[in-house]
């Protein structure tokens, strides 16, 4: 019998954007139902198994508000907006006065005095194709009335900060969201002059970005390739970093995050948790899965948390790619869960396996569909649930619950809350 009040480590398996709605391409399955799973399905039939409302009922959830919420935070009171994570997760500093952004290498055309976005993501591109020097080049060779930092950041991704006084993160983004539309004129949302300013010199560096990239060698190269040019950057979802109470203050737990996608490196970093780093882990669909859960094992070994994520199956989910959503999901069961299940003692460590949102392949994007979530532990209760999907875990003994909950109910079976009353 093991004996109460000895703490154990809890893990938690995030498989971004895994949960689905029905495919008709798979026979009305969800992308989870058509897979083989078979390291999840143990968890399922060994464990309690549930549906998770990451935020809450019928919120769309981001992936940064649902991580916030999974690691027991109210995303209503402490997000800061998509720039400030992503520049933290891609290695750059960002001070409270500073406003950050989150952007993309895109391919533009000119047609009548504007910018045409012809291609939001130009092909793809990544930092193997020489997004660090169209980087630098920028960093060298465009000039505003503030300090700035830009850097690249997963494939096509990319981070802005600019630095100085009278900053507003109140603004419009320059990205249309779609192709085929002008960039955007950065506009101020309220009627402080900092929002005004700040706004035209973000007009201003998407104008000079797009100046010294149209003849980068980089570029002609692409486009003598067949490829689009990553000339034009497009800025959005600017915020400001605010206070926030750390992990391990908030839960007296040491916490890391293993990732690969800056704006899940992101979150840990400002949450004051470890973030290892690793080449092979890129937060594409070429990451190394196998060192991913090495890196989770081994900071398990010295944190008391640990969260690790899996971005491409979100990403096969956004291109509506029903048969790579499937494949993405057997190679995380294979790869990630398979690879942490043998490194993990259940009556050491409660483990938790579920999604942060759903990207149904029917929709592209995110929705507020619930997520199956199943909790493993050496005496956790079991319930008859033989199959981890959405349909199945809708019969478990978890129930239907908001992702806020989840760490607490982890934490308990942990040996890691204080009772409450006498």
């Amino acid at each position: 019998m093991r004996v109460t009040g000895l703490e154990r480590k809890i893990l938690v398996i995030v498989g971004d954007g895994m949960a689905d709605r029905a495919v008709s391409e798979l026979d009305g399955k969800t992308t989870l139902q058509a897979a083989d799973t078979p390291n999840m399905d143990r968890l399922a039939r060994e464990g309690s198994v549930g549906l998770l409302d990451p935020i809450r009922p019928g919120v769309r959830p981001g992936s940064d508000t649902a991580h916030l919420a999974l690691l027991g935070y109210d995303p209503f009171e402490v997000y800061p907006g998509r720039g400030p994570l992503e520049a933290l997760g891609a290695g750059v500093e960002v001070r409270p006065k500073d406003v950050a952004f989150r952007c993309n290498f895109a391919t533009a055309e000119e047609r009548d005095d504007e910018l045409v976005v012809v291609d939001r993501r130009a092909g793809r591109i990544n930092e193997d194709e020489g997004t660090r020097e169209l980087a630098e080049t920028i960093n060298e060779e465009v000039d505003l009335p503030v300090e700035f930092e830009f850097k690249e950041a997963v494939g096509h991704r990319a981070v802005l900060v600019l630095r100085g006084d009278d900053l507003s993160a109140e603004i419009t983004d320059a990205d249309p969201k779609r192709a085929g539309e002008p960039v955007k004129d950065v506009k101020p949302t309220s009627d402080d002059p900092a929002a005004a300013r700040t706004a035209d010199i973000v007009n201003e560096f998407v104008r000079k970005a797009y100046e010294v990239l149209k003849d980068h060698p980089i570029n002609r190269k692409r486009e003598r390739r067949g490829k689009p040019p990553a000339n034009v950057i497009l800025p959005r979802g600017a915020g400001q970093l605010e206070e926030v109470k750390p992990f391990s203050d908030r839960y007296n737990m040491s916490g890391a995050v293993v990732a690969g996608a800056s704006l899940i490196k992101g979150i840990g970093r400002m949450l004051g948790m470890d973030v290892p780093e690793d080449d092979a882990i890129t937060g594409r669909k070429d990451t190394d899965l196998k060192r991913k859960a090495e890196l989770a094992l081994e900071a398990l070994d010295d944190h008391d948390f640990v969260l690790v994520n899996f971005n491409a199956v979100d990403e096969a989910g956004h291109d509506g790619d029903a048969r790579g959503k499937v494949e993405m999901i057997e190679r995380m069961d294979r790869e990630l869960v398979g690879t942490l299940l043998e490194g993990v003692d259940p009556e050491e460590t409660v483990v938790c396996l579920t999604a942060d949102h759903s990207t149904p392949v029917v929709v592209g994007d995110h929705t507020a569909d619930p997520v199956p979530v199943v909790i493993w532990t050496a005496d956790t209760r079991r319930d008859p649930v033989e199959r981890y999907d959405e349909i199945s875990a809708a019969r478990g003994c978890l129930g239907r619950f908001s992702g806020p909950h989840l760490l607490n109910v982890l934490r308990d079976l942990a040996d890691r809350i204080e009772k409450f009353g006498a």
